[in-house]
């Protein structure tokens, strides 16, 4: 009985916020392969993906097209309403100023990120987000930076 009860606690160990900022990095390798800046974003509720996002700014040639709106947008779609109470956004950058405000809006009740935007990230810019909402930063920061600069180190080429 003492492994079976080991083998249930490890599976709810898997659903941590490391689990759900690798498949934002998958949403931000989809960005990446069609020549989009490599951010990706996933929305969660209950340990359930719900949403998903990457951003599609030049594909749509709309500079709101950013990851975290595209995941929004498909996350109130799904609930069938505006507010994502109770849902953690895993973005693998630091939301901007117009995703901070549209997060605070919308009353998420997590935001974890991985790669810092040291220029135009929200905490650089002094948005504040819903009083209620948790944030949690630098989750697999280094995978995400990386991501970055490989994608931009190629469009210098």
């Amino acid at each position: 009985m003492y492994k079976l009860n080991s083998y249930f606690c490890f599976m709810e160990n898997i659903f941590n916020d490391t689990y759900f900022m690798r498949r934002a990095l998958q949403e931000a390798e989809i960005a990446f392969d069609k020549g989009e800046i490599p951010v990706g974003a996933v929305i969660v509720i209950d340990n359930k993906v719900i949403a998903r996002g990457y951003n599609l700014t030049e594909m749509l040639v709309d500079v709101t097209a950013h990851a975290e709106m595209q995941a929004i947008t498909a996350a109130a779609n799904f609930l069938g309403g505006k507010y994502l109470v109770g849902c953690t956004l895993y973005v693998t950058l630091e939301p901007c100023q117009m995703c901070a405000g549209a997060l605070y809006w919308s009353q998420i009740s997590k935001i974890v990120f991985g790669a810092t935007d040291e220029h135009r990230g929200f905490e650089k810019m002094g948005t504040q987000l819903h009083p209620k909402t948790k944030v949690v930063g630098g989750v697999l920061a280094e995978e995400a930076s990386d991501l970055m600069k490989r994608f931009f180190a190629s469009r210098r080429k």
